[in-house]
């Protein structure tokens, strides 16, 4: 570790693990709901789980963002971070937010309020007073990591993961407009929706991971940049008109269904970008970097990725066939794989690579981890091919043939139990992360301790 603000990362990677643990242990309830559907319908019904699952997903994924650039932006500016006072000042009012939320969520309290009351906006439920407390972290960080930046050298990793962190936080504020009119609600909500997954959220996916391939394979820092700046300016170009998939049904003017189908067609072409990359840098790479596990981790996060929000995505992005297809299964299977193999595994990636160096330790409990990985992707990929075929029986029955949506669902049953399965392999694996990265055990070669993780 070459600065010591660099710690401040362990923390938020820390209490970014305990939420995942959260997300996917919420994530195999409500799978257990959809086989069992009265199970806790009266302690905790479907929709508290539900927005547990999905908030403490967005939630843990910030936490590793905001733990990733605490991470690397002192190597990449070549100083210390600003402030570590207001970093740790910074997760608190974070922790007591998603408390806040959690019992709020839990116990139903407020119900109702403006101000302390959960709103009934997915993604974005929480009370205006946590709202608030999201916003004052952000400033507080972005300053915090900014003036770091400003003061040291610049580089394009830290240029494009501070435009992406500055977007998220933009964008952010539109949760505090909530219109009357549903169909303009939806279209601002999807400003933050979408231009945050297929917008901002992919600079700081490329510039984490330009990071990571830096580091891991030792290729020149100007053939990375190059590529970075390629993939940015394809993801900007396509996802910010592509967010006009989301207007084909809520009532926006006709042209949007042209202009989502078109652009939105060209998202996959960014993710694309983003796994050839890696697997050309580590092809180019000189580096034998003894961190394999983090390297695994950094070759899935590309290739899930692009399978998850490219190839899926595109499955039923065209407005032809999402008249029928929305809002059924094939929504879920996308979203699901999407999610984890753009995201949770890049945090897990940059989480399994800086563990060690801010521990201390040798490359730990590396094939547990990769264990995990496997676990992980064939739960996700198994649960994403069996909603897929549940969303196509769905789409059929449903949208096609007319038939009810309940008397639809109980002929998926056998897809929910498979769907359970795969996802009680998922948190198996989820746990077995935990506890590689947690307790990391010293590797002892014939000759002694081994030596230390380099930095790079």
């Amino acid at each position: 570790m070459k600065y010591q603000s660099q710690k401040i990362a362990l923390a938020y990677f820390g209490v970014a693990l305990a939420l995942f643990a959260v997300q996917v242990l919420g994530g195999l309830l409500a799978g257990w709901v959809y086989v069992q559907p009265t199970f806790l319908s009266e302690l905790l019904p479907f929709n508290i789980i539900r927005m547990l699952h999905t908030n403490s997903l967005i939630v843990w994924l910030l936490l590793g963002f905001f733990g990733a650039a605490y991470f690397l932006i002192p190597e990449e500016a070549e100083r210390e971070i600003h402030s570590p006072k207001l970093a740790y000042l910074q997760l608190a009012i974070l922790v007591l937010g998603t408390l806040g939320v959690v019992v709020t969520y839990v116990f139903n309290l407020f119900e109702g309020n403006w101000l302390l009351g959960k709103e009934g906006r997915e993604f974005i439920e929480q009370p205006k007073w946590v709202k608030v407390g999201i916003v004052v972290a952000a400033l507080m960080f972005l300053y915090n990591v900014t003036m770091t930046v400003l003061k040291g050298k610049k580089t394009a990793i830290t240029n494009i993961l501070l435009l992406g962190l500055w977007g998220l936080a933009l964008l952010f504020l539109f949760s505090f407009y909530n219109p009357h009119n549903l169909a303009l609600d939806k279209q601002y909500w999807w400003y933050i929706v979408h231009l945050w997954v297929e917008g901002v959220w992919e600079l700081i996916m490329a510039s984490i991971l330009a990071y990571l391939m830096l580091k891991l394979t030792g290729v020149d820092r100007e053939v990375v940049e190059k590529w970075l700046y390629v993939i940015v300016a394809a993801a900007l170009f396509s996802g910010i008109l592509g967010t006009g998939h989301h207007y084909y049904w809520i009532g926006t003017p006709s042209y949007w269904q042209w202009i989502g189908s078109i652009f939105s067609s060209l998202e996959v072409i960014p993710f694309f970008a983003m796994m050839a990359f890696a697997f050309v840098m580590v092809w180019k790479g000189r580096r034998d970097h003894p961190n394999k596990a983090a390297l695994l981790w950094s070759l899935g996060c590309a290739t899930l990725a692009f399978f998850g929000a490219g190839v899926w995505g595109f499955l039923h992005t065209l407005h032809g066939v999402n008249y029928y297809t929305h809002g059924t299964q094939i929504t879920a299977a996308h979203g699901h794989l999407a999610f984890f193999g753009a995201y949770v595994s890049l945090n897990l990636a940059i989480i399994t690579y800086a563990m060690p160096i801010l521990r201390g330790r040798d490359p730990y409990n590396q094939v547990l981890n990769m264990a995990s990985f496997w676990l992980m992707s064939g739960g996700m990929a198994f649960m994403t091919f069996v909603l897929t075929f549940a969303g196509t029986i769905q789409t059929h029955l449903q949208r096609v043939n007319g038939d009810y949506f309940m008397d639809v669902q109980d002929q998926l049953a056998l897809f929910y139990w498979m769907r359970f399965g795969a996802g009680a392999a998922f948190v198996i694996g989820a746990l077995l992360f935990i506890y590689a990265v947690a307790v990391p055990k010293r590797e002892v070669i014939e000759s002694g301790p081994s030596a230390e993780v380099p930095a790079e």
